[in-house]
């Protein structure tokens, strides 16, 4: 088993953390500027902004913890170790993607690092989750698993059958919410009544809501639930509150007539994510700017070339349309 350092305390953990936000941050900057030039076929949904919430989630696991996503799951897999380039030419239908380019931005998959995939259905990997789950306890494996979802994805019958029976037979799954206010268009006030983790609570399961910009609060909360499963003591559930600073997806431009111009302007100016770790860094004397800016550098240069390296590379043969397709 592959175990990730304990360094909630080490100012090189939480320089990584924010390399690992900033290179998802640039990352999906990349793919709005390919969609834009008509470069890659078909949507994407950006995760600016909710970046704290997958690397604070996924730096509580172990390499072969499991992970399931979302169709805004660009983040998930990037956190859980997936590489920029095989993510790009995924994007753009290259044979060298992950999935060989069959897959696209919605159904990236990478079993290597944990990953079973994202899934453009709402709420459609929350069973895989949970299975992946009882095959840890079954096999006496010690793994975890992750379910990450939207708010959105809360009204899914699904989640309610896949948290009694993981709160049943007491199963090592985190399910991980991701309340950034908005179900596409609609603000959550007119979707979802009551709290949400009142509905897990409903099941017994332990259920907690937390700041989803604090990359340290985030890790720091998933890493004492990760622990619990792993002692055997059942799923929990976490609901991080956070925002997304693009529209639905990358075609959703003008989203004025669903949600303000100030409230982005609020959460980007003053919720930043990847702003908040800086600035906390920076105030406790555990790094300078410089050291920042010279991640941020590198980061822009790991993007750029991986998003070249898949501009360049090949589509796959004409020939293989057929294989890696189950129906």
């Amino acid at each position: 088993m592959s175990k990730k350092k304990d360094a909630t305390n080490d100012v090189e953990h939480w320089l990584h953390a924010y390399e690992q936000m900033a290179k998802i941050r640039e990352f999906e900057e990349k793919v709005n500027e390919l969609y834009m030039k008509a470069l890659m076929p078909g949507l994407a949904h950006l995760y600016s902004g909710q970046e704290a919430v997958a690397v604070g989630v996924c730096e509580a696991l172990h390499l072969d913890d499991y992970i399931t996503s979302t169709h805004r799951g660009h983040g998930h897999c990037l956190a859980k170790g997936a590489a920029v380039d095989r993510m790009f030419a995924e994007l753009l239908g290259k044979e060298a993607g992950f999935c060989k380019g069959k897959g696209g931005s919605m159904h990236i998959a990478d079993p290597d690092s944990g990953n079973l995939g994202a899934n453009a259905i709402v709420g459609g990997s929350m069973g895989i989750a949970t299975g992946a789950a009882l095959s840890a306890k079954m096999r006496g494996s010690g793994q975890v698993a992750v379910c990450f979802f939207g708010d959105g994805a809360v009204a899914q019958g699904l989640l309610y059958e896949v948290m009694n029976m993981a709160a049943l037979w007491k199963l090592p799954v985190i399910y991980v919410c991701e309340n950034n206010n908005y179900s596409e268009y609609t603000h959550r006030s007119e979707t979802l009544a009551g709290e949400i983790t009142a509905r897990a609570r409903a099941f017994g399961i332990h259920a907690e809501t937390i700041d989803g910009q604090d990359v340290q609060l985030v890790q720091e909360t998933m890493q004492k639930l990760v622990d619990r499963a792993r002692r055997g003591e059942g799923p929990a559930f976490l609901e991080c509150l956070t925002y997304r600073y693009y529209g639905h997806h990358v075609g959703d431009i003008n989203r004025a007539y669903y949600r303000p111009k100030e409230e982005e302007q609020e959460w980007r100016t003053n919720r930043d994510p990847l702003i908040l770790l800086a600035e906390k860094l920076v105030a406790q004397k555990l790094t300078d700017q410089s050291v920042l800016d010279k991640i941020l550098a590198d980061v822009v240069t790991e993007v750029e070339s991986g998003m070249q390296f898949a501009i360049n590379a090949p589509f796959p043969k004409p020939s293989e349309v057929n294989e890696d397709v189950y129906v």
